[in-house]
């Protein structure tokens, strides 16, 4: 039975943009991936402090970002779990429920130098293949450039946070996320009086 590769982009997605959707795209071709399945989490550990909200609207929103393309899923785990997200926990589990898949982790170059501080990181990379997608002026020591794949795609400039400081000062966000999702910022008047 041939083992089925899947991508896994985890995130707060607060909101998703298409900065993500290209990522995802350029590591299921570049990597010969089977799928990628975009995992909110519900409160990621490297940044409880930051507001995100709600978790059902950040769950909507992925949806509508990638319901056009069969290659992408949506994983709910964390979310469904709740508490703090820990990226070992939430593998362990989808091990445990597909233990013939090979799971490519997708992260930012960023990421990658913070690797040895992640819960039970060890261990995390015994059930996953790290794949770091290469950005600008980010300095990663030897050891861990070793330890992932490493792709490289179109320098995207977008943030979740640029675009909601745009909504918070009343400014088009057109283009920076899907026309979706989009909508459902100004029907749902999500982010207005956030940070």
């Amino acid at each position: 039975m041939e083992t089925e590769k899947i991508g896994i982009l985890g995130g707060t997605f607060n909101p998703i943009h298409l900065g993500h959707l290209i990522m995802a795209e350029q590591v299921l071709d570049q990597l010969h991936l089977d799928q990628v399945r975009f995992l909110p989490n519900y409160l990621p550990p490297h940044h409880q402090h930051k507001s995100a909200i709600a978790a059902p609207d950040r769950k909507r929103m992925v949806q509508l970002a990638i319901q056009d393309n069969p290659d992408f899923q949506l994983e709910t785990a964390e979310l469904e779990r709740t508490g703090i997200s820990y990226s070992y926990d939430t593998m362990r589990k989808l091990q445990d429920e597909h233990p013939t898949a090979t799971y490519y982790f997708i992260i930012g170059s960023d990421m990658v130098a913070d690797l040895p501080t992640w819960h039970r990181s060890d261990e995390l990379r015994q059930l996953v293949q790290f794949v770091g997608v290469r950005r600008p002026r980010t300095s990663v020591p030897q050891a861990l450039q070793e330890a992932v794949v490493w792709v490289t795609v179109p320098e995207i400039e977008i943030s979740s946070t640029m675009i909601r400081n745009k909504i918070r000062h009343h400014e088009k966000i057109r283009y920076l996320v899907p026309e979706t999702v989009r909508k459902y910022i100004k029907e749902h008047n999500l982010y207005e009086s956030r940070t």
